[in-house]
């Protein structure tokens, strides 16, 4: 399981006012790419078949099984202070890290 802080939720739901259109969900996943091999991922889409429906906070998102397998445990948190860092995944199935904190071994 994949799960939203409060903050984050909040940041979705007011992303997706501005970008997501109708229909379309915060889709998590990974991806080939970034300093340390794999990177997070997340877009507005449409649900595709045997995506997982998830929701926080009254804000629905997608995860891909595949992806599911590297995030399961991990939280996503929003921070939009001084470091503006933005989306934050706290992932336990990390071997690794690069410094930027978008992409994982």
């Amino acid at each position: 399981m994949i799960t939203l802080t409060e903050r984050a939720a909040r940041a979705v739901e007011a992303l997706q006012k501005e970008r997501g259109g109708p229909g379309k969900r915060l889709r998590i996943y990974i991806e080939a790419g970034g300093c340390s091999g794999l990177e997070y991922a997340m877009s507005f889409d449409e649900a595709h078949p045997g995506d997982l429906e998830l929701e926080a906070f009254g804000v629905p998102y997608l995860v891909e099984p595949k992806s599911m397998e590297r995030l399961s445990g991990s939280e996503v948190d929003f921070d939009d202070g001084l470091a503006g860092k933005g989306f934050e995944v706290r992932n336990p199935n990390a071997k690794s890290t690069c410094g930027c904190g978008r992409s994982f071994n």
